[in-house]
């Protein structure tokens, strides 16, 4: 048994205004509060855990989880999970995850879709990833090879070679 540091009446606290219903399809939207690398339920995989707070332009608060597979033994699970990080990635501009910490703190906005689950019922699907901030990061081989020729640093030869 454990004693509470104070008692608690009924009427004096707050009623709760809990929707569990999915939110309705389309895009919205969200900071990313939450993201951690779990262990699949089979132990043979690895997912990122990624909690989505929506801050717009509808549902303020309301909260979306979805999984990145990133280690299956599924193939095609883990390249849609890694392909699905990669998106995030460049909507969020960061060329480089090394953490799952680095995925904090960042608005972005994500496309929802409703599944039917037989076992839990109906729930929000994350489907898609959108810059919010307009800028992404380039993909490898975006630059065209004279825009990338025109950046690169000319070669000067050492003073100690002979002309």
């Amino acid at each position: 048994m454990a004693f509470l540091t104070e008692s608690f009446d009924i009427n004096e606290l707050p009623q709760g205004t809990s929707n569990f219903e999915p939110l309705p399809a389309g895009w919205y939207t969200a900071m990313i509060t939450k993201a951690e690398l779990k262990d699949t339920k089979a132990g043979n995989g690895e997912y990122i855990k990624i909690r989505y707070d929506i801050i717009g332009p509808t549902h303020q608060g309301r909260v979306v989880f979805g999984n990145l597979n990133i280690k299956n033994p599924n193939v095609k699970a883990e390249e849609i999970g890694r392909q699905q990080l990669g998106e995030i990635m460049r909507a969020i501009g960061l060329a480089k995850v090394v953490d799952t910490d680095n995925l904090i703190g960042k608005q972005i906005g994500i496309k929802l879709s409703i599944k039917d689950d037989p076992k839990y019922g109906s729930g929000n699907e994350v489907k898609g990833f959108k810059s919010v901030s307009g800028s992404t990061v380039p993909a490898i081989g975006a630059i065209p090879a004279k825009a990338a020729a025109a950046t690169a640093p000319t070669r000067v030869a050492p003073p100690w070679t002979k002309k």
